[in-house]
């Protein structure tokens, strides 16, 4: 039986089948081959108004209709918050399996400690163990799913929670403007907005160049904020995959990245960022994610469409069903492409028999007879 974490299979010296990625999707870059093309830019003096509020909103702009994905510093979340989160989730992956394991998720609970977590119906895993909790709506809080251990998570994660999702709101707030629309236009279409954050930890890996930690896909949600050390280990890509690049992890600096439904609002004039977290064999990697979604009921349909545009979306569809549609599509893909391996080796299995069939009729069209010989010259 495999073990329960992931901890246990970092000390092995091959990965597990289950774990093995088809030769297309596996990491094409390493996890350290940084690259500067994500923007990092500075939100100090974002809330003075003027030219250099204009400058800033100038740049996020940019980085969201090139990439969907920036780093932003100077955020005003506390360096020491960040720091008492970093220090928490760290020292709860390091806790023994059992003690993760009360909080396991499985069985449909929302909330709580999952290793791998892929969706149901892909064949191969994600190499990642995570820690997840729903922060908001306050009042959809369930804190029986929140680790009590180590000792000041609730309080230190609430805090955080809340600086984030002003963070969030701050920058929405820009995007917003940039459309022409009031600030709160975008937080506005979320109605009551959900926040989720997900806790991330990368084990080291036996044989990275076969897996990944979090495989390709595009954030279903509004705007996603990601807290990663220094490690290394998230890649974006903007031509569908046929080019990575690393993103530079900055001390301090949250990864900005736009989901699908910031897309869509937008009139996909705000790419929706694709990205994937590759692993390595050197050493952990840890990363904090918030993601903030609209309600499930929330109307998804573009807030703004430019003249002589078409709409992303023929009608206007709730979060849930724009959700339920993404997740189907991805089931459909992922089966389809079992299908085609599958068939790829029956083809090869055919293939084989075929030239192995071939091949002995040719051995044994070229034997000729042996010729008769007197009993004496054979004995000779």
């Amino acid at each position: 039986m495999a073990p329960s974490t992931l901890t246990a299979l970092a000390e092995e010296k091959t990965l597990q089948a289950s774990f093995v990625r088809d030769e297309d999707e596996r990491p094409k870059v390493a996890y350290n081959k940084f690259s500067d093309e994500i923007p990092v830019i500075s939100l100090s003096g974002i809330d003075n108004g003027g030219e250099k509020r204009a400058e800033i909103c100038k740049k996020i702009v940019e980085a969201c209709e090139d990439w969907g994905i920036f780093q932003v510093v100077d955020h005003g979340v506390d360096a020491k918050l960040i720091a008492e989160m970093t220090r928490l989730a760290k020292e709860f992956f390091a806790l023994p399996p059992e003690e993760k394991l009360r909080f396991d998720m499985s069985g449909g609970k929302k909330g709580g400690f999952i290793v791998s977590s892929h969706l149901q119906g892909e064949a191969v895993q994600d190499w990642r163990e995570i820690v997840t909790y729903f922060s908001y709506p306050i009042r959809a809080r369930d804190y029986s799913r929140w680790p009590d251990k180590p000792e000041g998570w609730k309080a230190v994660t609430e805090e955080y929670s809340e600086k984030l999702m002003g963070l969030a709101c701050k920058l929405l707030g820009v995007l917003s403007e940039a459309m022409g629309l009031e600030t709160e236009a975008l937080s506005n279409a979320c109605v009551d907005m959900d926040q989720k954050v997900v806790v991330n930890f990368y084990p080291k890996c036996p044989q990275p160049d076969l897996t990944l930690g979090l495989k390709r896909h595009t954030d279903p949600g509004t705007i996603t904020l990601l807290l990663q050390d220094q490690v290394g280990g998230l890649q974006a890509t903007r031509d569908n995959g046929k080019t990575w690049i690393t993103v530079q992890p900055v001390e301090g600096a949250f990864v900005v990245n736009l989901g699908d439904h910031g897309h869509f609002l937008s009139n996909g004039r705000f790419k929706n960022a694709d990205h994937q977290a590759v692993v390595n064999s050197n050493s952990s990697r840890l990363s904090i994610a918030t993601f903030q979604n609209p309600a499930p009921e929330a109307k998804v349909y573009p807030l703004k469409i430019r003249e002589g545009e078409k709409p992303v979306l023929e009608e206007p569809i709730t979060f849930a069903e724009m959700y339920r549609r993404k997740m189907s599509k991805d089931l459909e893909l992922a089966r389809l492409k079992k299908l085609a391996k599958e068939k790829v080796l029956q083809d090869a299995a055919k293939d084989a028999e075929k030239l192995s069939q071939d091949a002995e009729k040719k051995a044994n069209s070229e034997v000729k007879p042996l010729e008769a010989k007197p009993l004496e010259e054979i004995l000779a």
